[in-house]
């Protein structure tokens, strides 16, 4: 497994915002965009591409184009909806599926209540979007859940990630699977309640406000 913390200023002041707890919702919608299409930017790096021949206004060339089958961008509900439309900026070309996943907050042990992705993903390239990678157990579930469909290459995107859940993540993901975790940061530790901390608290609920 590849990690990827994104070292950049723009990176640094953004998240920096988003962890102030005085940063209301409508202005963490907007960062969170901006930031993920700054992580995207890297996510990217190796999406598959192939040449083709075009003509300029000047001369023939070999330019470079996006292959086929086009790549899965893979938000995980509800949290990573937030950070779709700066992934997808970047990558229009994508096809889109969702997960839903649900973490018993006492067990810890996640179940998958919604699905919209193609029963086949043999070379797919999957980007799963999750803000936060605290203990990994959602992002494991997820990865399983797109590796029992054929995908091999699946690059996991976040804000924040902990030191256990990358460990997790790691030792828990088959050898089959070609994996990639960008991040905009690696927090201290987990606590108690499995919240990364210093972290910016719970992502979802300050992207769209808190659901009873």
């Amino acid at each position: 497994m590849r990690v990827l913390e994104i070292d950049h200023p723009l990176v640094a002041h953004k998240l920096t915002v988003l962890r102030d707890a005085t940063t209301r919702s409508s202005v963490f919608r907007q960062l969170a965009d901006e930031l993920v299409t700054l992580l995207a930017y890297e996510a990217t790096r190796n999406v598959a591409v192939a040449p083709v021949e075009i003509t300029t206004p000047v001369s023939p060339m070999t330019g470079t184009k996006l292959t086929n089958p086009k790549p899965m961008v893979v938000p995980i509900l509800r949290a990573g909806l937030g950070m779709l439309h700066g992934l997808t900026t970047l990558l229009p070309t994508a096809e889109v599926g969702f997960l839903g996943m649900v973490r018993n907050e006492e067990t810890l042990e996640v179940t998958t209540y919604a699905n919209r992705l193609p029963d086949d993903l043999t070379g797919r390239q999957c980007f799963v979007l999750d803000p936060m990678l605290a203990t990994g157990h959602t992002l494991i579930a997820s990865v399983n859940y797109l590796h029992e469909r054929g995908a091999r290459d699946i690059t996991c995107v976040t804000l924040l990630s902990a030191p256990e859940g990358l460990k997790n993540l790691d030792d828990a993901i088959d050898d089959e699977v070609d994996l990639t975790v960008v991040t905009a940061a690696i927090d201290e530790r987990l606590n108690e309640k499995s919240y990364i901390v210093p972290g910016l608290g719970d992502a979802g609920d300050r992207l769209f406000g808190v659901v009873d």
